[in-house]
């Protein structure tokens, strides 16, 4: 970063991201380390970011998002530490302003940045995706990430401070993802609510998915993004949805199965 005096590490955790990690490594090619934490990729992911200079740690296990990005920050040594993830890319002006906000961070001890989020090919600019304020970079010894499965948080001791120029994400790629994910994210979900005392029924459900597209569609515009809306808006409903019907569905047969 030019004076290293002040160092920055950027932590990505992977599997099976070769079609998109070398966009992500490229774009913070400037920090002074790079850390990939792996939890065995299939492809050349690995390859791929051993190549581009990072450090890259392969795990035989997967214990969450949280913890995997744990083990990533606990091999950073820079004095700030910037989390991105594999589908995402920083900008040269998020460059610049990150630089110049390191450099003059005072007492303020992590930032967030605005991400612009693309689904499908369509870059949303409503249905609560913009601006999506994400706290990403931080100083090192003054965060950790929650312990949660799934839409882990990062969690900072001080003051923030939140950044103009956004990180860019490529959400989903194309609607197989979408389903793909929506599986997936209702699945963990499900499991977590399940941990946390949380019960609900088959009208439950419903209920909590209708009121997902009305939020997306309507309440946060998400009918100004087009058919690209529309669609945002019946994921986030399904993903809500098979959430709480897998979570009604833990509750009557006593939990997950081991």
């Amino acid at each position: 970063m030019g004076d290293h005096t002040l160092r920055m590490s950027v932590i990505l955790i992977t599997k099976n991201e070769a079609a998109m990690i070398g966009r992500a490594l490229q774009s913070v090619a400037w920090a002074d380390e790079i850390i990939v934490v792996d939890s065995g990729s299939t492809d050349n992911t690995v390859e791929i970011c051993r190549q581009a200079g990072a450090k890259v740690l392969v795990t035989a296990d997967w214990p969450g998002f949280g913890p995997q990005k744990n083990r990533a920050l606990a091999l950073a040594t820079g004095d700030w530490v910037l989390s991105l993830d594999a589908d995402e890319w920083v900008t040269t002006e998020a460059q610049r302003e990150i630089r110049h906000a390191l450099a003059h961070a005072g007492s303020t001890q992590g930032f967030r940045l605005p991400r612009r989020s693309s689904y499908c090919g369509h870059f949303m600019r409503h249905g609560g995706w913009w601006p999506d304020h994400v706290l990403r970079l931080f100083r090192r010894e003054q965060g950790r990430f929650s312990d949660d499965l799934v839409h882990e948080r990062l969690m900072v001791d001080g003051p923030i401070g939140t950044l103009q120029a956004p990180l860019l994400h490529e959400t989903y790629r194309d609607l197989d993802e979408v389903l793909d994910k929506v599986n997936a994210y209702s699945a963990a979900g499900a499991r977590m609510a399940f941990a946390a005392g949380r019960r609900t029924s088959l009208g439950g459900a419903v209920a909590r998915g209708a009121w997902a597209f009305f939020r997306t569609y309507i309440l946060r515009l998400g009918l100004l993004d087009g058919p690209a809306g529309f669609m945002l808006a019946v994921s986030n409903a399904e993903t809500v949805y098979y959430k709480y019907r897998k979570l009604a569905l833990l509750c009557r047969a006593g939990g997950p199965k081991p």
